[in-house]
C-alpha cells in the first residue's frame, strides 16, 4: 500500500501502490458483501468465536440479516466500545449470528474464494494476484510453501496474528489464497488488544508445552515474542523465506 517494498527492492513504486489499492478495494468489497463489515466495523472481535456464547444455535438458512434491526441498533448509542461489546441480549445474539455466518462462509470458500466474487471482480482479482506476484518476484509463493509445509505436519499449526480488524483480515487471507493454510479458528486480530495479548491468548489455548516460533517483519511482533521468550524469525527478504523453508524441510524446526 505504501510502496515501501517497491522502493526497498528497486521496483515500480507508483505501480505497486496501485496494485495495493486495487487489492484493498477487493478486500473491503468482499468484507462488506459477504462478511457483514458494514454492520461489524465498530463491533470488531479478536477471534471468530469471541461472541459464540451469545448464539442460541438458531437455524440461519432463511434468516434475513438485512431486516433484523441489528444495524440500526449498532449505529445508535455507541453499543460497541473499544473495551468490548455492549448491548442487550437480543442484539448480542444477532451479533453472534453474523460471526457464525462469517465462519460458515469462510469455511465453505476458504479454498475457492473466487466463487464469492462477481465475474468482473473475479477477473480483476486474478489479474491483481498475477501482477503482485510478478512485481514481488513470487514473494507470496515462497511464503506459502513454508506455510503449506507446516500445515502438512500432524503436530503443527499455522496461527495468524494481525493488526488488521478481524473481518477484513479474513477477506485478505482468502483473497491471497491462504485460506487453506489458516483455519479460521487460528486467526487473531490484535487491533484492540495488541500482539502480546494475542500471543498470551494463543498460549493459554494451546498450552506451554508447545514450541512457538514467531515469523514476521515488524517490531511489534518481535517485541511481543521477546516478552514471551519465543524465538523470532524475521522475514525481510526472499532469502529469509528460502532459509525458513530449508530449516523446515530439513527438520530443524
Amino acid at each position: 500500500m505504501t510502496g515501501s517494498y517497491a522502493s526497498r527492492f528497486g521496483k515500480d513504486v507508483p505501480g505497486s501502490i496501485q496494485l495495493g489499492v486495487g487489492m484493498e478495494e477487493l478486500i473491503f468489497n468482499l468484507s462488506d458483501t459477504h462478511f457483514f463489515f458494514n454492520d461489524l466495523e465498530e463491533c470488531d472481535q479478536v477471534h471468530i468465536d469471541d461472541v459464540s456464547s451469545d448464539d442460541n444455535g438458531q437455524d440461519l438458512s432463511n434468516y434475513n440479516f438485512r431486516t433484523d434491526g441489528f444495524h440500526a441498533a449498532a449505529t445508535n448509542a455507541s453499543l460497541c466500545l473499544a473495551t468490548g461489546v455492549r448491548g442487550g441480549v437480543d442484539w448480542m445474539r444477532k451479533l453472534a449470528f453474523r460471526y457464525r455466518a462469517i465462519k460458515e462462509i469462510y469455511n465453505r470458500y476458504r479454498n475457492s474464494v473466487g466463487g464469492l466474487l462477481a465475474p468482473a471482480k473475479r477477473e480483476q482479482w486474478i489479474q491483481l494476484r498475477m501482477e503482485i506476484e510478478s512485481l514481488t518476484d513470487n514473494w507470496l509463493t515462497l511464503v506459502t510453501k513454508c506455510l503449506e509445509l507446516i500445515n502438512s505436519r500432524p503436530n503443527a499449526v499455522n496461527v495468524l496474528v494481525t493488526t488488521t480488524q478481524l473481518v477484513p483480515a479474513l477477506a485478505k487471507v482468502a483473497l491471497y489464497g491462504l485460506g487453506g493454510v489458516f483455519a479460521i479458528e487460528n486467526i487473531y486480530s490484535a487491533t484492540k488488544i495488541g500482539k502480546e495479548s494475542c500471543f498470551e491468548r494463543i498460549v493459554s489455548r494451546f498450552g506451554r508445552k508447545c514450541t512457538y516460533v514467531v515469523v514476521g517483519d515488524g517490531r511489534d511482533e518481535e517485541s511481543a515474542a521477546k516478552q514471551l521468550n519465543f524465538p523470532f524469525w524475521r522475514i525481510a527478504s526472499h532469502q529469509d523465506s528460502a532459509a525458513l523453508y530449508n530449516a523446515l524441510d530439513l527438520g530443524y524446526m
